[in-house]
């Protein structure tokens, strides 16, 4: 499963979240491995350190060691791609 959204990852740690119940729910049904982008981890590490401090942001760091989620890294392929099609949309 492709988290492309930094919106789930908050989701699953923020328990404030009007989405985090539903998040956590569905968390054992997705497929393994989670993956997602350094980008749309990052933009959640951002907003986690807002709500929650290190704590928040420990909680998420914890998934990527138990492996849970993984970090995409995108080849020079794949960032040329990116590359062309930011050039012609």
């Amino acid at each position: 499963m492709t988290i492309c959204d930094a919106s789930a990852l908050i989701a699953l740690i923020n328990q404030s979240d009007a989405n985090h119940q539903r998040c956590v729910d569905i968390l054992p049904q997705l497929l393994a491995p989670l993956l997602t982008t350094w980008s749309c981890f990052t933009e959640a590490m951002y907003l986690l350190g807002r709500y929650g401090g290190w704590s928040a942001q420990q909680e998420l760091w914890g998934y990527v060691a138990d492996q849970i989620l993984f970090l995409h890294h995108n080849n020079i392929e794949e960032q040329e791609r990116m590359r062309s099609l930011m050039q012609q949309y």
